[in-house]
């Protein structure tokens, strides 16, 4: 199970999150099992558990929709959503980033993506760089784009779900020399701003951990409720920082404390959250 990750249904932060970033997570969590589908009651009965009001969950279908992250479609009479091909193949993607907990090592080697776009067709080139940066490369040069070795594939495929294929080069590349790899990791990544958001992300989610860890009892609606405002300020983080090597990365690095904390709720909550929406779904 995944969300949709893509950075314009990111933005916010835990229970200030925009109403369709909300959205986007039920859906990436629960719709799947009923073919990418719910209804839109059902939508409402769940959003109210997050203190998002109908009149909001009702327009924040309609943004998603014109993005194409949503289709509309009757099943047996009812009134719902489905994702979109693409919403899919974004959430496919999505199960190993954003569940992945294993960062990478500095003899994995780095991905370099290297590309050249004519200038008649720059609106390619803008698109290749968007989806780039969204996948969570780094800028080593003009037109030269470098991220951790793992995520070979998931460039690939979006290269190709996209048509881009045919303006890049992918490489499997190491450092050799010169100058402290840990010092270019700060050019090639906002370190800064990371760390920035992974100390929002514990400021704000830390309580609930706690809050948790004293009780021996799950309350199932609850649950629901803490697990989908918490997985929404995280899933964008993985984008950010596509599992840079620990040892590149400043002492205690507030990356390794957001995702024990992320991981942890995750273990304790998930299980109950996903009883809460099959109670709520109907039969």
């Amino acid at each position: 199970m995944t969300v949709v990750s893509e950075t314009t249904e990111v933005d916010g932060a835990g229970r200030t999150a925009q109403p369709r970033q909300l959205i986007v997570t039920v859906y990436g969590l629960y719709s799947r099992e009923e073919g990418g589908w719910l209804s839109v009651r059902s939508l409402i009965d769940l959003l109210a558990g997050v203190d998002v009001e109908e009149p909001a969950v009702r327009s924040s279908i309609s943004r998603l929709k014109r993005r194409g992250i949503l289709s509309a479609v009757r099943r047996d009479g009812a009134a719902g959503y489905e994702l979109s091909e693409t919403a899919l193949a974004i959430l496919r993607e999505g199960d190993e980033r954003i569940f992945r907990r294993a960062r990478a090592t500095p003899g994995d080697g780095w991905l370099l993506a290297v590309f050249s776009v004519p200038e008649a067709e720059r609106h390619k080139r803008h698109v290749l760089r968007t989806q780039l940066a969204r996948l969570g490369f780094g800028t080593a040069s003009s037109g030269v784009w470098i991220a951790p070795a793992h995520l070979r594939d998931a460039t690939a495929d979006m290269l190709r779900r996209l048509e881009l294929e045919s303006y890049a080069d992918l490489f499997h590349a190491e450092h050799l020399a010169f100058g402290d790899v840990r010092e270019k990791i700060r050019d090639w990544w906002d370190l800064d701003q990371l760390e920035t958001l992974y100390t929002a992300f514990l400021d704000e989610h830390t309580p609930a951990l706690r809050r948790w860890q004293r009780r021996k009892t799950t309350d199932e609606a609850e649950a629901f409720a803490d697990y989908v405002r918490v997985l929404t300020d995280w899933r964008r983080l993985p984008y950010l920082d596509p599992g840079l090597p620990a040892e590149l990365l400043p002492p205690a690095w507030a990356g390794i404390r957001a995702a024990d904390l992320f991981f942890t709720l995750h273990s304790r909550l998930g299980e109950a959250a996903a009883a809460h929406v099959s109670r709520t779904l109907p039969n």
